[in-house]
């Protein structure tokens, strides 16, 4: 049960990162000459690491409110919202 929550977390957060703002902007600072690429690495991966920690907790503190199925409604409602106003938004 581990590593298919591993997997499916890592595919769905790898997915949802490929090509986004957060990994633009890394590749900006990773495309400046004078900029040490082992660093802009250590700071990207950093900063994910945290939100993705700031996550969890919150997560597992709204867990203790909220109905699991409650959560993962909401989760699909905002991902179709998101995506339906990334269609029609000029």
């Amino acid at each position: 049960m581990a590593w298919q929550t591993f997997l499916s977390v890592f595919g769905t957060v790898f997915l949802a990162e490929i090509g986004d703002k957060t990994q633009l902007a890394t590749m900006l600072y990773a495309a400046d000459a004078k900029s040490a690429k082992w660093w802009v690495f250590l700071g990207s991966a950093s900063a994910l690491v945290v939100a993705a920690g700031i996550g969890v907790l919150l997560g597992a503190q709204l867990e203790r409110f909220v109905s699991p199925r409650a959560l993962k409604l909401a989760a699909g409602a905002g991902f179709i919202a998101v995506g339906v106003w990334t269609l029609v938004s000029k």
